[in-house]
C-alpha cells in the first residue's frame, strides 16, 4: 500500500487520512528552521510506515527549501539517526 501524505502550511502539517483516521506531523517553521514538534499515528493506522512517510515528506519539503531542521519530536529524531542521508539537515548548534 503507497502512503499519499499531504501538506497543508497554513496549519503547518503533514497528515495521511484513510477513512475518517487521520495520522500526522505538526512543525513549525522560523528563520529557515523546521522544528519538528510532533508525530502522532492512531493505533488502527499503526505499523505500515505511516510515521516514517510523514516524517520523510516533512524531510524532503526541508531540503526542496534549503531549511534545517531540529527533531522535538522522539520519533523524527530516531528517524533521521537511522536515515543519514538527512543528518546533513539537522540544525547546527552555532544557530
Amino acid at each position: 500500500m503507497a502512503v499519499t501524505v499531504q501538506h497543508h502550511p497554513e496549519q503547518p502539517c503533514f497528515y495521511y487520512q484513510e477513512g475518517g483516521t487521520q495520522a500526522y506531523l505538526e512543525y513549525t517553521l522560523s528563520n529557515q528552521i523546521m522544528t519538528i514538534e510532533h508525530t502522532w499515528v492512531p493505533t488502527e493506522l499503526g505499523g505500515r510506515g505511516i510515521a516514517a512517510a510523514l516524517t520523510q515528506a516533512a524531510l524532503q519539503m526541508a531540503r526542496k527549501h534549503q531549511w534545517q531542521v531540529r527533531p522535538q519530536c522522539s520519533y523524527a529524531a530516531r528517524f533521521i539517526e537511522k536515515n543519514q542521508q538527512y543528518q546533513d539537515l539537522l540544525v547546527h548548534s552555532s544557530r
